[in-house]
C-alpha cells in the first residue's frame, strides 16, 4: 500500500512520561508507516523546556502560527515536587498556557463517543462541547505573598494618568492575586464559539457570574452579547440558539440536560468543568481537544495528564494498560485539518478512517483497561498500550485495503 502524501509540513510536540512512550508507539505504528510526512519536531519534555530555557515551547507555538496545524503530547506542567524530580531551574509555566498565550483562541473540548460506552450522567444523550477561553485570567496572574501587615490595590497609568483602587487591607499575613483580560480576546472568544457552534449545530451557552463580578464578568457578558446580535444571521441559518447563564444555574441545568450543545467558559472555568464532562461521559481518556486560533491555527491534542503511575510501572519493566485513544484523536484532529486546509481529501478520508477503526474495535470489546468496566457489556480481558496500538494499526490496514 503505498503512502499518502502530506503537501505541508505538520508542528509535532512531543511530551512525557507514559504519553511520550504512547506517542513514539503512534508515530512508528501508524503515522510513518502509512504516512509521507514531513514533521516539524519540538521535543517539550521537561528536561529540555529547562535546558531551553522554555524557548522551546515558543518556538512551538510560533510554528504553529507558521504551519496553521500542530499536534501535542501531553506535557508535565512542574510544581515544586516536580522541580525537585527532574532537577529542574525552576517551576516552568504549563506549556500549554504558553502556547495558548502566543496563539490566543478558543480550546474546544468533547467528548469521544461510543456505542458500548454509557455516560455516568443519565440524562446525557448527545456530546457537551466544552469552549474553554485560552487565554489570561488565572493563567496569566500575578500574585504576592504578604508577610505582614500591608495595603493592596490596583494602579492602572494611561496617558500619564494613574488610576487606584484600594484592594484589601492585610492585618497580617496572606496572598494576593491580579488577573486580567483584554477586550480583543474575549471578542475573539465569542467569536470562536459562535463559529464552532455553528459549524456543530449546537446551541451555544456561556456562563460568567457577572452579578458578583460587575465589571470583570460583566464585560466577558456584554461582548458576548454584541457577537451574538451581529451574528443573528448565522444562527438561523445553523438552527441554533443562544443562552447566557451565571455559572452556578449553568452546572445544575447541564447536569439535567440531555446534551448537544456548545458550553464556552471562562479559562479556569473551562478547565474544571472540561474534565468533569470527559469523566461524566465516561473517561479523561476518551475527549478531543482543539486550541482554535483567530489566525487560523489549529492545536491538537489529548485532554488528559501524562499517566504518571502507569510511567513508573513501565520504568520497571511491568506491563502496562494505558487508554491512548485521545493521543490518537489529537493526530487525527490534526491530520483532517491538515488535509482540509491542503485541499487534499485522501488525507480528511485517512483521519477518518483511524477514527473509525479506533472506534469499531472498542464496540468489539477490544479496549485497554481503564474501559473494561465502562463498556456493555463489561469485560475482564483487556490489551496492553502496546497491543492496543498494534491492533488499532493493524485494523485500519484492513479498512484501507478494503476501501482502495
Amino acid at each position: 500500500m503505498s503512502k499518502i502524501t502530506v503537501k505541508t509540513p505538520l508542528v509535532e510536540m512531543n511530551g512525557d512520561e507514559m504519553t511520550r512512550i504512547i506517542w513514539d508507539l503512534i508515530k512508528e505504528k501508524i503515522v510513518k508507516r502509512y504516512l509521507e510526512i514531513d514533521l516539524r519536531e519540538y521535543d517539550l519534555h521537561v528536561q529540555n523546556r529547562d535546558r531551553t530555557d522554555d524557548q522551546v515551547t515558543i518556538d512551538a507555538a510560533h510554528a504553529i502560527r507558521e504551519f496553521k496545524v500542530g499536534v501535542k503530547c501531553a506535557t508535565i506542567t512542574p510544581d515544586a515536587d516536580r522541580v525537585e524530580e527532574y532537577k529542574l531551574k525552576k517551576a516552568w509555566r504549563s506549556p500549554n498556557g504558553t502556547i495558548r498565550n502566543i496563539l490566543n483562541g478558543t480550546i474546544f473540548r468533547k467528548p469521544i463517543t461510543v456505542n458500548n460506552i454509557h455516560p455516568y450522567v443519565r440524562s446525557w444523550k448527545k456530546p457537551i462541547v466544552i469552549g474553554r477561553h485560552a487565554y489570561g485570567d488565572l493563567y496569566r496572574s500575578v500574585e504576592l505573598r504578604i508577610d505582614g501587615p500591608a495595603s493592596t490595590s490596583v494602579v492602572s497609568t494611561h496617558d500619564g494618568k494613574s488610576q487606584s483602587v484600594p484592594a484589601f487591607d492585610f492585618a497580617g499575613p496572606g496572598i494576593f492575586m491580579g488577573i486580567h483580560n483584554t477586550d480583543e480576546s474575549i471578542r475573539s472568544f465569542a467569536q470562536s464559539s459562535i463559529a464552532y457552534a455553528a459549524s456543530e449545530k449546537m446551541d451555544l451557552w456561556f456562563s460568567v457570574k457577572d452579578t458578583i463580578s460587575k465589571t470583570y464578568h460583566a464585560r466577558f457578558k456584554d461582548i458576548f452579547q454584541e457577537e451574538v446580535d451581529a451574528a443573528a444571521d448565522t444562527f438561523a441559518a445553523a438552527g441554533i440558539s443562544y443562552r447566557y447563564l451565571l455559572i452556578d444555574d449553568a452546572v445544575a441545568q447541564a447536569i439535567k440536560h440531555p446534551g448537544g450543545f456548545v458550553w464556552a467558559l471562562s479559562n479556569y472555568d473551562g478547565d474544571v468543568m472540561s474534565d468533569l464532562i470527559a469523566a461524566g461521559f465516561g473517561s479523561l481518556g476518551m475527549m478531543t481537544s482543539v486550541l482554535v486560533s483567530p489566525s487560523g491555527a489549529f492545536e491538537y491534542e489529548a485532554a488528559h495528564g501524562t499517566v504518571k503511575r502507569h510511567y513508573y510501572q513501565h520504568l520497571e519493566g511491568k506491563a502496562t494498560s494505558t487508554n491512548s485513544v485521545a493521543s490518537m484523536f489529537a493526530w487525527t484532529g490534526a491530520l483532517r485539518k491538515r488535509g482540509e486546509l491542503d485541499a487534499t481529501p485522501e488525507l480528511v478520508k485517512f483521519a477518518e478512517t483511524w477514527e473509525r477503526a479506533v472506534l469499531s474495535l472498542i464496540e468489539e470489546g477490544v479496549v485497554t483497561k481503564d474501559l473494561t468496566a465502562l463498556i456493555d457489556p463489561p469485560s475482564a480481558n483487556f490489551e496492553s498500550t502496546q497491543s492496543f496500538i498494534d491492533k488499532v494499526s493493524d485494523r485500519l490496514e484492513t479498512l484501507l485495503s478494503a476501501s482502495s
